[in-house]
């Protein structure tokens, strides 16, 4: 799911993640959605939702507002078939809400490890604790309710009380802003306050509101087979004859965006200290990316390092290390939203197991790797390497 605009918006409470919009008219629509066309739009859309639309996921005809949750919490910033051998696994693991309270974070961390924001896990734990020990087990039904769950925001909360409830509360996904970005012809960046109230406005006008489950359902899946960001396949959506960008060749520029993504990088050099069958390693910061996640001691620069230029820095010097020998094993890259990590290993055999003085982390047999959660970086190295 891409994350540069998710909204929720439930026509029982007006709210939108911006909190400018307080009616749904509230704004003026470009002249180019006539009544016509948006009487046309729904429509069309759920009878293809109910005759054409073969997009099978499991999450789909559940009912289950915990397993609706467990969905779109993995769905964040994660793609369907991506994310559905994750909530395969977890539903499985752990069946109600009250066996994911109960589980050790480690336990659930390894589940979690692959699917990159650490954050999110974070927030289900203390989401599903909070409604066993606060709730009685028992989650909200209401938006206002659903919304003041950690971790969960406005498009997340009109999605869970869409699909568990019925609640007329439409999302706007991605996928959803680029059907009706083409669709209704519409070129306000979408990154834009003005736009992201344009979309959200739009998308609850068209909601029918007694059956906004099929429409949101419908719209976003319409956006991921159909109406896709590259190669749309036009011939086959049901909008297509009264679709603006398709009628004016507008499909390859919509929808538009004002603001280009700014992408730093960072570089990571791992000492990978290891001692007969034991290796040193150290839990990352929660405030930091891959937070609570397992890591080698790691030394960041502002640039790549050889071994010869690393080992002449103070940070290396300073540990002292009893090492017999020391290589260069290879190095990874992994792009996440906003940033691209380089990361380096460096692998020590060490004489003894040192004692790294104030460095936060200790040694742990190779026996034990698989009981750990490690950022995808560190666990492909580890995995090639055979140290389990």
């Amino acid at each position: 799911m891409e994350s540069w605009l998710i909204i929720g918006f439930c026509s029982q409470c007006f709210h939108v993640e911006t909190g400018l919009l307080n009616s749904l008219h509230t704004l003026s629509l470009p002249t180019a959605m006539s009544h016509t066309h948006q009487h046309k739009f729904t429509p069309a859309l759920l009878v293809w939702h109910h005759t054409d639309n073969n997009r099978s996921l499991p999450w789909k005809s559940e009912k289950d507002p915990y397993k609706i949750w467990l969905s779109e919490i993995i769905l964040q910033q994660t793609r369907a078939l991506q994310g559905l051998p994750y909530y395969v696994r977890f539903t499985e693991t752990y069946p109600t809400i009250q066996q994911l309270a109960a589980a050790a974070d480690e336990e659930v961390y390894r589940i979690w490890q692959g699917l990159g924001y650490y954050n999110r896990c974070r927030n289900m734990l203390a989401t599903a604790r909070h409604i066993v020990t606060e709730l009685s087990g028992i989650f909200p039904s209401t938006y206002e309710g659903i919304l003041s769950l950690k971790g969960i925001g406005p498009y997340t909360a009109a999605a869970i009380g869409s699909f568990a409830f019925g609640l007329p509360c439409a999302v706007v996904d991605g996928n959803v802003t680029r059907v009706l970005s083409r669709y209704f012809g519409i070129e306000t960046p979408i990154d834009t306050t003005e736009g992201k109230n344009i979309f959200a406005t739009l998308a609850q006008e068209l909601l029918p509101q007694d059956d906004s489950a099929a429409y949101n359902q419908a719209i976003m899946d319409l956006g991921a087979t159909v109406c896709t960001p590259k190669a749309p396949t036009c011939s086959e959506c049901p909008l297509q004859k009264n679709c603006e960008a398709r009628i004016s060749n507008l499909t390859s520029l919509l929808p538009i965006k004002s603001k280009k993504v700014l992408v730093t990088t960072r570089h990571f050099n791992y000492l990978v200290l290891r001692n007969d069958d034991f290796l040193w390693l150290q839990k990352r910061g929660e405030q930091d990316i891959w937070g609570n996640l397992f890591e080698p001691y790691l030394i960041e620069s502002d640039a790549a390092l050889t071994r010869a230029e690393l080992t002449k820095l103070p940070e290396f010097k300073g540990l002292q290390l009893p090492y017999t020998d020391m290589e260069y094993s290879g190095k990874s890259s992994q792009r996440l939203t906003h940033r691209i990590i380089e990361a380096s290993f460096f692998t020590l055999q060490l004489s003894a197991k040192a004692d790294l003085g104030k460095a936060s982390g200790s040694w742990v047999a190779l026996s034990e790797l698989n009981k750990m959660a490690f950022p995808k970086t560190v666990l492909s190295f580890l995995q090639n390497n055979l140290y389990f």
